[in-house]
């Protein structure tokens, strides 16, 4: 049994390049914290995040060099708890039967294959659900598929980034659509003519070109979203600056509010949509809070305007690389190892992620068992934007 893996390793790679496969497009738009070393679920990742500066508007000539701004570093962080297995048994009787036809190796590689597929399928669908509810704000239509007739969405998505301060010019900003959207976006005659585009691979090869320096990417995990609801008069508490993030709210006899992270609101006389950074529930003729993502207000409230909530969509998603990050590690053995016989590294080329294979012998038995741990956190709300769709 030994160096069994090692010895089926081009038999893996061949397989995983002809299993059927769902797009990937989150993993790569994302910071990916991979590697060879073990973790325990648990685990807790921290990340530190720097205050706007405090400008100084004088300069006193002195003698005295001035003492230095105050500066406060606050960390957030992320428990790795997310597990996924896949474990396939052999017997020397079930290697025998399928001697005779495809052969061990060519199932044996397919079933890695198959593992792979949905261990990435379980991570993209991790990460889409965690970047879209951690938008700062929302462009399109909720229940349209962008990119009927135009682009231009990518602009508005574009805006709230460059409006929440992120960089759009260093190459790693992405728009993450489903298979829907992808399709209108190719249909767009201003990108596939060659003369108009200046160039020639969307019509080609079918590759989704860039626009306004964000990489347009394909998931097979784009998530849908149940809008929550805002029954009656309900209306804004009081004044609440631009950067104001707790919105207070009344709500009149008979109204009610239940929003869940994710859901769209809308405040009369702003045409910004809001993303509500996390659940909350408030009951008729009384007070409640309802939060929503960083940065907060882009216009300011006198109160009492009016509070709605958006329909259902589907999210896709805008972000930077540095909004989300994804950990993926393999799962921690004890001192010495475990009752594994051989143990590989394997990279899967289609979303990058890297897996370890174990094999174990038992009694006229072997099992190949492909663990993984893993997690992802939107860090930076300013970062994201969704799509609505």
């Amino acid at each position: 049994m030994a160096n069994v893996l090692t010895d089926l390793a081009a038999d893996i790679y061949k397989a995983a390049d002809i299993v059927g496969r769902e797009l990937v497009g989150f993993i790569p738009s994302v910071t990916l914290n991979a590697g060879a070393e073990a973790a325990a679920q648990g685990d807790t990742v921290r990340s530190h995040f720097t205050r706007s500066a405090t400008v100084n508007t004088s300069a006193t000539p002195s003698m005295t060099i001035p003492e230095g701004d105050d500066q406060t570093v606050d960390n957030k962080t992320m428990t790795v708890s997310q597990i996924a297995s896949v474990r396939i048994p052999w017997t020397g009787e079930d290697i025998k039967h399928v001697g005779n036809g495809s052969g061990f190796e060519t199932i044996y590689g397919d079933q890695i294959a198959q593992a792979m597929r949905g261990i990435t399928n379980a991570i993209e669908t991790k990460v889409a659900s965690t970047a879209y509810v951690a938008a700062s704000r929302a462009a399109g239509t909720a229940g349209t598929v962008p990119f009927a007739s135009a682009h231009g969405v990518v602009n508005d998505v574009r805006k709230i980034l460059v409006d929440n301060g992120m960089p759009v010019d260093d190459g790693r900003v992405s728009l993450v659509m489903n298979t829907e959207a992808g399709v209108n976006f190719r249909n767009l005659s201003n990108l596939y003519k060659v003369n108009e585009a200046g160039d020639s691979r969307l019509l080609r090869q079918g590759v989704l070109t860039d626009i306004s320096g964000i990489m347009m990417r394909e998931s097979a995990q784009v998530q849908s979203h149940t809008a929550g609801t805002v029954t009656g008069t309900v209306t804004v508490t009081g004044v609440n600056a631009i950067g104001t993030t707790a919105i207070g709210v009344t709500t009149a006899a008979g109204a009610s509010v239940s929003l869940s992270a994710g859901d769209v609101v809308t405040f009369a006389g702003d045409s910004n949509k809001y993303v509500v950074a996390s659940d909350v529930t408030i009951g008729a003729s009384t007070t409640g809070t309802i939060t929503i993502a960083s940065p907060g207000l882009r216009e300011a409230t006198a109160g009492s305007e009016a509070v709605s909530v958006g329909a259902s969509y589907t999210g896709h998603v805008g972000l930077h690389q540095s909004a989300v990050e994804l950990v993926v590690r393999p799962l921690a053995k004890p001192l010495g190892g475990d009752a594994a016989v051989d143990v590989m590294t394997v990279q899967d080329p289609k979303s990058g992620l890297v897996f370890q294979l174990s094999a174990y012998k038992g009694y006229n038995k072997a099992m190949i068992d492909i663990t993984t741990l893993y997690d992802a956190k939107a860090w930076k709300p300013d970062a994201i934007a969704a799509l609505l769709g």
